[in-house]
């Protein structure tokens, strides 16, 4: 089992930015490829970004590439993602989850263990 606690999130005019962290404990966490998701009221949650086991290989949205930044911290056991200039269309719930070891990255179904997520709103 492993158990995953996102924080950071708020609201942001804008603009702004915010770093949100995912907290793990229980597995080894350097196991895992970790990812985060968001969701937005009304939609299918999708993929944000995606860092393998050591941090050196990551992967974005196509749409967010440029303005948000995956990196993890084995030592804490904690994953972030730094999200800059924000837009009012990044309002969503963002979770951080764990990939199972098989299937794609991009997809939810790869994932094993879910946080409780935590809420991004970007005021325009």
């Amino acid at each position: 089992q492993v158990q995953l606690v996102e924080s950071g999130g708020g609201l942001v005019q804008a603009g702004g930015s915010l770093r949100l962290s995912c907290a793990a404990s229980g597995r080894t966490f350097s196991n895992y490829v970790m990812g985060w998701f968001r969701q937005a009221p009304g939609k299918e949650r999708e993929f944000v970004a995606a860092i393998s086991w050591n941090g050196a290989s990551t992967n974005y949205a196509d749409s967010l590439k440029g303005r948000f930044t995956i990196s993890r911290d084995t030592a804490k056991s904690t994953v972030y993602l730094q999200m800059n200039s924000l837009k009012p269309e990044d309002t969503a719930v963002y979770y951080c989850a764990t990939h199972r070891g098989t299937g794609r990255y991009y997809i939810t179904g790869s994932y094993a263990y879910w946080g409780q997520g935590t809420q991004v709103t970007v005021s325009s």
